[in-house]
């Protein structure tokens, strides 16, 4: 994947655009910013997976829910935000790896119901297992993450470190796309058989695509659960996988900045929607309906479409 200077510029300008945005609006406008946020760490790891590895994973929202528990249960245990991090992380980590076997069995859409079976399996430990997860009754008061010494409490300081950790991760990303790994799982999308004659260790990157995405969903969790301090197991169902997922398709899947346009659509679209009122989620369904019709390939395939552009 590369990146030309005008990419740049323009993403330079998205970030200071995003800063100076929350200055104008009210609070759950700042709110649904960093709701956004959240979606797109989430949506990068799951690019990776279904994008550039071209695995199919309806687990998404699973790895999100471990990182907002971990986050929870941790957090009102009195340990720092800046240690549950990497701990929500490595649990993701480990559990990737561990989903990630099935794909070296199974393709398509057997891997999608056993990504969506295991999507099932954590929502239900989540609800029933009280003595941990708080069961239905979910976890609440989760503390704010403190920046040396000062509570991130007002919505407008949380959504820049959210930003940060957006813009950090996705550096991330763009940095192991670009890297020897980002072009082993290209191989591995475009011909398996191809890529491991090269010398490609399938196994070792089927296992690695999915625990690289499940630490940035996980990341993502730890994010969410101290943005809206109050975790239950609602968020977390499979049905959240199928959104992340639509989010990746609808704004590009294996596009670097699909997950940005795509978060956005799921996120922010149905809220620009409301004043339709009852006919919001009506309209939101037809123009998702539109956009697989005529771009299959996600919106940022429009100005491949239109004649001009390359795939970024």
């Amino acid at each position: 994947m590369k990146i030309t200077t005008a990419q740049w510029i323009v993403m330079a300008a998205g970030v200071v655009a995003l800063a100076l945005l929350p200055l104008g609006l009210k609070g759950y406008g700042v709110y649904l910013l960093s709701l956004w946020c959240v979606y797109v760490m989430a949506n990068f790891g799951l690019n990776l997976v279904v994008g550039y590895a071209g695995l199919m994973s309806l687990c998404q929202a699973a790895f999100l829910g471990i990182g907002a528990y971990t986050a929870g249960i941790l957090m009102n245990m009195g340990f720092s935000f800046w240690v549950v991090v990497p701990v929500a992380a490595l649990n993701c980590f480990l559990l990737g790896l561990l989903i990630g076997f099935p794909a070296l069995r199974v393709q398509h859409h057997y891997l999608a119901f056993a990504t969506l079976g295991f999507n099932v399996l954590v929502s239900l430990f989540m609800r029933n297992e009280q003595w941990l997860t708080g069961g239905p009754f979910g976890i609440a008061n989760v503390p704010r993450p403190s920046v040396f010494g000062h509570v991130l409490n007002g919505s407008v300081p949380f959504y820049y470190l959210i930003l940060a950790s957006t813009v950090v991760l996705a550096a991330l990303m763009a940095w192991l796309l670009r890297s020897p790994w980002g072009r082993a799982f290209t191989a591995l999308r475009d011909n398996p058989i191809r890529a491991e004659s090269l010398g490609v260790n399938i196994t070792l990157y089927t296992l690695l695509a999915f625990a690289i995405g499940a630490v940035f969903a996980g990341v993502a969790g730890t994010f969410y659960a101290t943005l809206v301090q109050f975790i239950d197991p609602i968020p977390f169902s499979y049905s959240a996988s199928l959104m992340l997922l639509l989010a990746v398709i609808a704004g590009g899947s294996g596009r670097f900045f699909g997950p940005v346009v795509g978060a956005a659509i799921v996120v922010l679209l149905p809220e620009w929607l409301r004043f339709a009122q009852d006919w919001y989620l009506v309209i939101f369904g037809f123009a998702i309906v539109a956009l697989m019709i005529w771009l299959p390939g996600g919106l940022l395939a429009l100005p491949e479409r239109l004649g001009f552009g390359d795939k970024a």
